[in-house]
């Protein structure tokens, strides 16, 4: 008989359907039924030897919180008997309820049971720890990772020694990640975590990549990629990067009906073994990016998710450098103006690229969605840009990597493009501010989509990977949003923050700084930013995790610092709960 071997993820979740994700020991079929008859099953499919399944279920009752099981040709799998958590529910919130939103991003896998953790708690454990305790009180509604969830150049010492025994660590890339199989074994240390396992099996959860899920610095330049593919590892680093990432975290991002439409979701399932079909797709979007969407949208009642992909949707020729591909730029204007009150429509052209029409083809997530466009009141009152990279950075951080973009771009000629291209990546400038055309379209699009009738009570722009979290709010001159606008940057959930990144980035947002960075600007060239910007609350370091409750046309900020007791339990310490609407 199969056994569970990684979940149950519940992933997708609305009024009346859900789905749930599963990795098993062998081919069976699954079913996850439901306390209140509820039900839903699906055979696995096979990809490099693993197999997977994700269970749609149908019937929910709005407004209720069901528990669930899991069976595996019909013999019950989960909950284990001898589990010392509560039994895990899908939950189907309705409008009226609000909804609560936990995201956090770069999280490096718990240690063993009983080992000294050497970067502190784990938010998320001890995230999952409260809510186990209280299991009728507040929870998140879903969970949103930015990116960064393994790690796969930043292995732990129990995978460094498995990948020695399974292939040496002579050849590159030695101690990190090589294939597929070497991913699925940091989806098992990452999600096998007894407080993780059980967490991510009862409340819904949307996942970005960043670049550690890939590599550290992933499509920061033309000239790094170039690098990268002289070399004889990085091809089938890449391709099962990537196809481990749609297995393990894109699938269960999608809506049953976005899974139903999907040509690739189909071409796995009926084969026997779906690896050459995924990898095809995985060369496909590698050797032609624009090809292939990994942003998509969510809407929970009248709050709308929007999960940006700023990795692999990059453009990296210097002479057209963007963050988003043209499509990719025209998909999100129309995301975010579909549904607006005001009557105009989606447009193309002027998004945060330089792009200029809509992408065809068979990504999910293309088409709009039914909305209230009546007069003075758009389709969603919250809207939520979740981009791994900030998009708001500390003034001299910004002014840094614009400068650093001009400089690598021949402002100043060659000499300074080669060092411009050093600096590039030994400091990691790749955020938005490296992509300055980006930078100021995402701008405009936001200004836009926040003011006039049909405007959302909140925009927030919601990103991890500077390890720390701050709140940053912007203005625009001669514009007055009506919308109250901020970056909500949190991270990390569990990892490092060396005392460098502390004292960098306290200084980066001083006055100093700012004055520092506009000389730095000036050689460059540069022209100012479209919008400026104040941070009006943080920097605030260690493992942590923000909450956005949103409850009609409210929204309150509450970030929450995972710390250990003498007694040697964790605890989330509030660290600051405001209003921002």
């Amino acid at each position: 008989m199969a056994g569970l071997r990684l979940g149950p993820l519940l992933r997708y979740a609305d009024g009346s359907c859900a789905t749930v994700w599963v990795e098993t020991g062998g081919p069976c079929t699954a079913e996850v039924r439901c306390a209140d008859g509820a039900r839903g099953t699906a055979d696995t499919f096979s990809v490099a030897g693993h197999h997977y399944a994700l269970v749609p279920v149908d019937g929910l009752t709005p407004g209720t919180a069901t528990e669930y099981e899991v069976l595996l040709d019909g013999a019950s799998v989960w909950p284990p008997p001898d589990s010392r958590f509560p039994p895990s529910v899908i939950a189907t919130p309705t409008d009226d309820d609000g909804m609560r939103v936990a995201f956090g991003s770069c999280r490096w896998a718990a240690p063993p049971a009983g080992g000294k953790d050497p970067v502190g708690p784990d938010a998320l454990d001890t995230l999952s720890a409260r809510v186990a305790a209280d299991p009728g009180g507040a929870r998140p509604d879903v969970l949103l990772l930015l990116g960064d969830q393994v790690y796969a150049d930043e292995v732990s010492d129990a995978t460094r020694r498995w990948i020695a025994d399974r292939r040496g660590l002579d050849r590159p890339p030695g101690d990190q990640v090589a294939d597929y199989e070497e991913y699925t074994r940091l989806y098992d240390e990452s999600w096998l975590d007894p407080e993780v396992r059980w967490l991510l099996s009862t409340v819904p959860s949307c996942m970005i990549f960043d670049d550690h899920d890939v590599v550290d610095d992933w499509n920061t330049s033309a000239a790094w990629l170039a690098d990268m593919r002289a070399t004889d590892w990085w091809q089938e680093r890449l391709l099962s990067g990537l196809m481990s990432y749609w297995v393990y975290q894109q699938l269960g991002n999608l809506s049953p009906d976005e899974l139903a439409a999907d040509p690739l979701y189909a071409a796995v399932r009926e084969t026997p073994d779906g690896t050459a079909a995924l990898r095809a797709f995985a060369a496909r979007a590698d050797a032609d990016p624009a090809s292939v969407r990994w942003s998509y949208r969510r809407d929970f009642g009248r709050t709308r998710v929007l999960m940006v992909d700023s990795r692999a949707a990059r453009v990296l020729e210097e002479d057209r450098r963007a963050m988003l591909d043209p499509d990719e730029a025209a998909w999100l204007r129309e995301q975010i103006m579909d549904g607006r009150g005001d009557g105009e429509g989606p447009r193309t052209g002027d998004g945060p690229g330089n792009g200029d029409g809509p992408r065809n083809g068979d990504s999910p997530g293309d088409g709009p969605a039914d909305g209230d466009t009546g007069a003075g009141r758009g389709a969603y009152d919250h809207l939520l840009i979740g981009t791994s990279l900030p998009w708001l950075l500390p003034h001299l951080v910004h002014d840094v990597e614009a400068w650093n973009s001009a400089m690598c771009g021949g402002e100043r000629g060659a000499r300074w493009a080669r060092l411009g291209e050093r600096i590039r990546r030994g400091a990691d400038l790749e955020h938005w501010s490296a992509f300055p055309s980006s930078f100021d379209a995402l701008g405009d699009l936001i200004a836009e989509a926040a003011t006039g009738p049909g405007a959302p009570a909140t925009v927030s722009v919601l990103s991890g990977d500077v390890h720390h979290a701050y709140v940053a709010e912007p203005s625009w001159p001669g514009r007055a949003p009506d919308a109250r606008v901020a970056q909500l940057t949190c991270s990390p959930v569990h990892n490092s923050v060396p005392l460098s990144i502390r004292l960098g980035f306290r200084f980066g947002w001083s006055a100093p700084a700012r004055a520092l960075g506009r000389r730095i600007a000036r050689h460059g060239r540069c022209a100012p930013p479209a919008v400026s910007w104040r941070r009006t609350g943080g920097p605030w370091f260690g493992n942590q995790i923000m909450t956005l409750t949103l409850r009609g046309r409210s929204a309150r900020l509450r970030l929450e610092q995972a710390r250990a007791n003498r007694d040697g339990t964790n605890v989330l310490r509030m660290i600051t709960d405001r209003e921002l609407a």
